[in-house]
């Protein structure tokens, strides 16, 4: 990828002085749930910058590689590489197309280079830009698989809970996701995140006080034991008193501070501290590799033209140019 640079001076300070990104794996309630939270406002802005996308096109796209980066602890056990195409055909936005891999990158873009907005935003509801008759795929692809895993369902205009659904479909664990972007007068992005949870499998161990012996799922319940509806009800309450993550890293704080006050109760503790940026591993050489691979009749007549190709990343908006020479 070729970087781009932030040519907003003022953005570009304020992001120099703002806390780096990071995405913190996290347990709580003594192992029954598990989660990560992701400081991404320099990732958000990247992102913009590579696109040079507008303030619509920057929201949507950014809430969907936020919840991409998500994906990579959520769903990722070890080397793996994950496809997500989110298809609403009859909508203004048409959908978008991200890719998240484990060591940590992530890349996108949206269906519809420009979305068409007919009057004035009253909120930043994405329904009316990504609602319809649409579905969303998931493709997963592990070392010395012949084919990818894929799992698809509809979708309803919201990113977070069409996740949900998924996971609650495919991984049949109760989950939470949320994701953030806040901008301040002038469209300019000052904060960015996201989180999610899930609820873990009644396994052994304990949970305030009380024990849960075997080592195996307890896929039986006990109509005395209410402990789980407890621990439910109660992350659920945290979970609608939190405050918006955009605004919170907007505020310089950081993402042990947002689980230490929203989730204090449930003894959150930090497991893993990982860097997730936006980037691209295309180059000119993979470029310059495809166009060698062109039938004979075509390289003639590029090298009979004698122009030079300009050739651009969907995913990160990187221009390569390429002389007939070099062919």
């Amino acid at each position: 990828m070729i970087k781009a640079t932030i040519e907003d001076k003022e953005l570009s300070e304020y992001l120099n002085v703002l806390n780096k990104d990071e995405m913190i794996h996290f347990t709580m309630a003594e192992g029954r749930i598990r989660g990560a939270i992701f400081h991404g406002t320099h990732f958000v802005n990247q992102m913009k910058a590579q696109h040079n996308s507008g303030i619509l096109e920057s929201y949507i796209l950014g809430q969907a590689c936020l919840s991409a980066a998500l994906l990579i602890p959520a769903l990722m056990k070890g080397r793996e590489h994950i496809n997500w195409r989110y298809d609403v055909e009859d909508s203004p936005a048409k959908g978008f197309s991200v890719e998240a891999d484990s060591t940590g990158w992530v890349r996108g873009y949206l269906l519809a280079d420009h979305i068409p907005v007919d009057k004035p935003l009253e909120n930043w509801d994405l329904k009316p830009f990504l609602g319809g008759d649409g579905f969303m795929t998931i493709q997963t692809t592990r070392p010395g698989d012949k084919y990818p895993q894929t799992s698809s369902v509809n979708t309803t205009g919201n990113i977070a809970d069409d996740l949900v659904f998924y996971f609650d479909r495919s991984e049949q664990l109760k989950t939470a996701l949320t994701t953030s972007i806040q901008m301040d007068r002038t469209a300019r992005i000052i904060g960015a995140g996201g989180i999610f949870i899930q609820m873990m499998p009644k396994t052994g161990g304990q949970f305030k006080g009380v024990k849960k012996l075997g080592s195996q799922i307890d896929s039986s319940r006990d109509e005395n034991d209410n402990s789980d509806d407890e621990l439910v009800s109660g992350v659920e309450e945290c979970w609608r008193r939190a405050p918006s993550l955009g605004t919170w890293f907007s505020q310089g704080r950081t993402p042990q501070s947002f689980l230490q006050e929203v989730f204090k109760d449930y003894s959150p503790i930090p497991a893993l501290t990982r860097d997730i940026i936006y980037d691209c591993p295309c180059c000119k050489e993979n470029f310059l590799r495809y166009v060698k691979s062109l039938p004979a009749n075509e390289l003639q007549d590029i090298k009979q033209k004698g122009e030079v190709l300009e050739l651009v990343c969907r995913n990160c908006n990187s221009v390569y140019h390429i002389d007939p020479s070099e062919i």
